[in-house]
């Protein structure tokens, strides 16, 4: 089979959703209400807190430190005007995706935080809109990462193999695959009808010169990536740090002066997020007695 054929195979499979999880009900309720201009924040909050589980995920992830906000967000409709619908709705399409992530491998869970919350501070640093929405494209980044190995055990194992023979992660995974695991999340969230901004930020944050409209976005989303793994924060399946692409640096205005800037502020937060990590981690093994 060739690449192309590799690559379509993956693409069909995708679209039935073939061994991945599915979509809360409530998320296409959702999506109606939000193109309905004449639906308030209220009236979606009191949707999504008719589900008691979808409410809890959503106020679990706007309290933890990747979103950093000073105060305790303790309702839905505080979480839909601080963190914005879009952010909201992606939060609860995959929240079943991160249910599997931090259940079978917490180290991908925790290196995905430690990039959201990066991500944020360079999107603030530099200025950029919604650095929320930023922050959440962080933490779908190596969603395509997540669905090989649910979806795509066998293909997955082979990639393993190979990157412990010592092959690059994205140059495996084209030969296994026939597309990368960047384009693989860009792709279902697509499916998903997620916002373009953050669809383009994942799908080219290895290759942020594929980006046509969020360019500073897919730069944003590289730059914390490689800062986490090289701070060494969670775990990939890569065993060196990935190449960092110079056009950054240009592309954002940063320096290496900026980069320290960046780490200082990131600490802290790496710091709060092994605590929520851990936290989960003892809720999961408690529900599985």
């Amino acid at each position: 089979m060739d690449l192309a054929e590799k690559r379509r195979e993956v693409r069909k499979k995708l679209r039935k959703m073939e061994g991945l999880p599915t979509l809360p009900p409530i998320v296409q309720k959702l999506n109606t209400m939000i193109e309905d201009e004449r639906v308030s924040i209220q009236q979606i909050a009191e949707v999504i807190e008719r589900d008691q589980v979808i409410t809890t995920k959503v106020l679990r992830l706007a309290n933890s430190a990747f979103y950093g906000f000073p105060k305790k967000v303790s309702t839905v409709q505080n979480a839909l005007m601080l963190l914005g619908i879009n952010v909201i709705k992606v939060l609860i399409t995959t929240s079943s995706i991160f249910e599997i992530l931090h259940k079978e491998d917490v180290g991908l869970w925790e290196h995905s935080i430690g990039v959201a919350a990066c991500a944020k501070i360079i999107a603030e640093k530099i200025e950029l809109k919604d650095p929320q929405e930023i922050a959440t494209a962080g933490l779908l980044h190596d969603l395509g990462r997540v669905i090989q190995k649910v979806g795509f055990k066998e293909e997955y194992e082979a990639l393993l193999k190979a990157v412990e023979q010592g092959e690059d992660p994205l140059e495996a995974e084209m030969q296994i695959f026939g597309i990368n695991h960047a384009e693989i999340g860009a792709f279902l969230m697509r499916q998903w009808s997620l916002p373009d901004r953050l669809i383009e930020s994942v799908g080219s944050h290895h290759a942020i010169e594929k980006a046509k409209q969020f360019r500073k976005e897919s730069a944003v989303i590289h730059l914390a990536d490689v800062l986490v793994n090289a701070r060494g924060y969670g775990k990939t399946i890569r065993k060196t740090v990935p190449f960092m692409n110079e056009k950054v640096f240009k592309l954002l205005k940063l320096d290496f002066l900026d980069i320290k800037e960046i780490y200082v502020k990131l600490e802290p937060k790496l710091y709060e997020l092994k605590f929520f990590t851990e936290e989960l981690r003892k809720e999961l093994e408690a529900s599985e007695v």
